[in-house]
């Protein structure tokens, strides 16, 4: 057989199988946004939204503090530098942020928010919460909220406006849990935390997940993942945390769910010096942590 009559016979078999494999791809594309927009449409609407049922609710509320303790790491892996920060998630609501994780999947659970009622009681609501046994080098695995926040890098333009995201960092999930009584005089903060440590077995079937008012969710810089690559990147960024990015714990406000700031790459400690914003170094502030951390958790 030439060599003509085999390539030919070759784009013939590659022609009677590539259009049904983009068939198959097509349609699984199709399905799974349909299953997205069909999840979507079955999310209910935040009860902590309306005025009326969040007069009935102690509704919980996240803040999350500026990114601190930044240091860049070269060990991560070689050829490549990122810039490690910790971070605080803070619970400043009428009532606690609450999540109920059912098993679903070998690594996976649904999670269901529970929102307490002001005359007692509770409410469940399903708001498309996924938890995930998720592994730590050096500990093991525990049950945790997924994609309960993010980290991301900005640049900033010669005038110290924001501009296009660079980067993305790797963190995602968060145990929910009572660390640091970060602000022991919000009105319904208990003494003590409610919410320990993460769920280790891969037997159990349900975990609850919290962090109480006035209390903190606290991840040192050095801890599993905090960072964000910067290899090669040079000038001004905002270097911005936000919590709960795809809502799903609902809260009587969403608009102070993200902190940033300013840094300057390559990165040294001390005032970065960039346009629009204060030369005080990356970090500081009062809202910075103090706690002790436990990497237990």
């Amino acid at each position: 057989m030439s060599i003509r009559t085999g390539r030919s016979a070759r784009n013939r078999l590659l022609r009677r199988f590539s259009l049904p494999l983009v068939a198959i791809a097509s349609g699984l594309a199709l399905t799974l946004l349909a299953a997205s927009v069909a999840e979507a449409a079955a999310k209910p609407p935040n009860p902590c939204l309306d005025r009326a049922q969040r007069a009935k609710l102690n509704c919980p509320d996240f803040q999350i503090s500026k990114p601190f303790g930044l240091t860049a790491d070269p060990f991560v892996w070689p050829g490549h530098v990122v810039l490690r920060a910790g971070n605080s998630i803070n619970s400043i609501g009428r009532g606690p942020a609450e999540l109920l994780g059912i098993r679903d999947s070998r690594y996976g659970m649904r999670g269901r928010q529970r929102i307490y009622r002001r005359n007692g009681g509770r409410i469940g609501v399903t708001t498309g919460a996924r938890l995930t046994f998720k592994a730590i080098p050096g500990q093991g695995s525990y049950w945790k909220y997924l994609y309960a926040a993010k980290f991301e890098l900005f640049r900033r333009d010669g005038e110290g406006r924001r501009a296009n995201r660079v980067r993305r960092g790797p963190k995602v999930s968060y145990c929910l849990r009572d660390l640091d009584h970060s602000r022991p005089g919000l009105p319904r903060s208990p003494r003590s935390y409610v919410y320990p440590a993460c769920n280790q077995s891969l037997k159990t079937r349900k975990v609850t997940l919290g962090t109480s008012v006035g209390w903190s969710d606290v991840y040192p810089p050095a801890y599993h993942e905090q960072w964000i690559d910067v290899t090669g990147l040079r000038g001004c960024f905002d270097y911005l945390h936000t919590v709960d990015p795809r809502n799903g714990i609902y809260e009587s406000n969403e608009r102070n769910n993200a902190a940033s700031v300013t840094v300057r790459l390559p990165f040294q400690p001390g005032p970065q010096r960039c346009p629009g914003k204060s030369n005080a170094p990356p970090g500081g502030g009062d809202d910075t942590p103090v706690a002790p951390y436990d990497y237990g958790y």
